[in-house]
């Protein structure tokens, strides 16, 4: 529980009519201004009366389900399904899709669930399912065994695990303004959104669930709370996360292009990245001239591993202007993005694991907007940036799905009509 939020002791009716915004239907007959895709979808499908065709589509996409903050720790598997009692008696479960989702609550959490769990875990006491409850595109299903048998039949037939990963996801509703540096700050983590099939566009941020969100940072990053969150959002906002030798490679052909013209020669960049360290040795607390090489085998060694980090960057630069991720003559000046990307994805998925406030939540966005701006021109350039980052961390010069995965993204950022990068300018006006 942090500053900004007091604690709520149970999730009841009174406390949905609270947190859930007004989904009001038009009253004029003209169309509905759904949140996403899918619920313009669902909209479109209860006026046809498809209930069928809406069970195929939520099969596909998966559900939430409120669980009170107080179950987190066994919500994964063990909690109930929050259910309201109807006029005749009969009980009714409550479930929704991501896009009409509220803005995070200190009571309550999201939890995804597919179709197939749903139909496996709903409780004999249940009567039916209710899917975005009090919106336009609301729908009721029967839980009788015959339907929940159709409702796993769908799973089975429609859903795939990683079937929404690798598409721009667009939030119409409740996004920030125009042109503001939070906007700009959440288009940083375009990247890491497409890949996952997440809006880009949203600071109301549930993402995977929370269970998964908090199992996601802890499996890959190693947050375990607050504090661990607290500490790493700072790191990447910094750029301390990647290894301080890539941009110090990056850097020395910066410098030997000013005093020698664009097209520097490799050998000279290493020549540069070679003379540049073994005088920072100096400059640092080391010998009181440069150790000349086979004098200190430990700094001849990452002498070695710096200079052969130059043909690793041209190698993979010539690939990025094949594949055209870079201009014919275009090169990658700094892989400040791969640390400023994860970071704007850092701060949402800190509030889906709610160790972060929305308020830390919007600061972090700012301040991951103000470093891509200071360091880059161009969206185009900070991809750049992103992808060699990306490839320096995973790939190994395989050029295999970390690479091919992030050079899709990359194409699709900067040719779809929804793309941030299409829509966002990258510099202030």
């Amino acid at each position: 529980m942090h500053d900004d939020e007091q604690p709520v002791s149970e999730y009841d009716d009174e406390l949905h009519d609270e947190i859930f915004p007004d989904f009001p239907a038009p009253v004029d007959g003209s169309p509905w201004q759904a949140p996403a895709d899918l619920e313009e979808h669902l909209y479109e499908l209860c006026r046809a009366e498809d209930a069928y065709g809406y069970l195929r589509a939520i099969a596909v996409e998966g559900l939430y389900r409120p669980v009170p903050a107080t179950e987190t720790q066994r919500a994964d598997s063990h909690s109930e399904l929050f259910t309201v009692d109807l006029p005749d008696g009969r009980k009714a479960a409550q479930v929704y899709t991501a896009g009409v989702l509220p803005r995070p609550h200190p009571a309550v959490v999201y939890e995804y669930v597919t179709l197939d769990s749903l139909a496996l875990g709903c409780p004999d006491d249940v009567d039916f399912l209710v899917v975005n409850a009090a919106t336009p595109c609301q729908q009721f299903y029967l839980t009788t065994d015959d339907e929940r048998e159709v409702w796993s039949d769908l799973h089975h037939t429609y859903h795939r695990a990683d079937g929404l990963a690798h598409r721009v996801d667009t939030r119409r509703t409740r996004t920030p303004e125009a042109g503001s540096p939070l906007l700009h700050g959440l288009a940083c983590g375009a990247h890491l959104c497409f890949t996952n099939g997440d809006a880009w566009n949203t600071v109301d941020w549930h993402g995977a669930g929370h269970h998964n969100e908090v199992g996601r940072l802890e499996e890959w990053w190693g947050v375990r709370d607050r504090d661990d969150w607290l500490s790493l959002q700072e790191r990447l906002l910094t750029r301390e996360v990647s290894p301080w030798h890539w941009d110090f490679v990056l850097d020395a052909r910066t410098a030997s292009a000013r005093r020698h013209g664009p097209r520097v020669d490799p050998e000279l960049w290493r020549d540069r990245v070679e003379a540049t360290l073994r005088h920072r040795m100096v400059e640092t607390g080391g010998p009181d001239e440069p150790h000349r090489p086979g004098e200190d085998a430990e700094l001849d060694q990452l002498v070695a591993h710096l200079r052969g980090l130059v043909g690793k960057v041209l190698r993979y630069e010539a690939r990025f202007r094949a594949d055209g991720l870079l201009p014919p003559d275009g090169h990658v000046g700094t892989v400040a993005a791969w640390d400023i990307g994860r970071a704007s994805k850092m701060a949402r998925w800190g509030r889906g694991a709610r160790y972060a406030t929305h308020a830390e939540l919007v600061k972090a966005l700012e301040r991951a907007s103000e470093a891509a701006r200071s360091t880059y021109t161009s969206w185009e350039s900070f991809s750049a940036g992103y992808v060699l980052g990306r490839c320096l961390h995973f790939d190994e010069e395989s050029f295999g799905s970390w690479y091919t995965d992030v050079l899709r993204a990359h194409r699709a950022l900067t040719t779809d009509p929804d793309s941030p990068w299409l829509t966002v300018p990258f510099l202030e006006s």
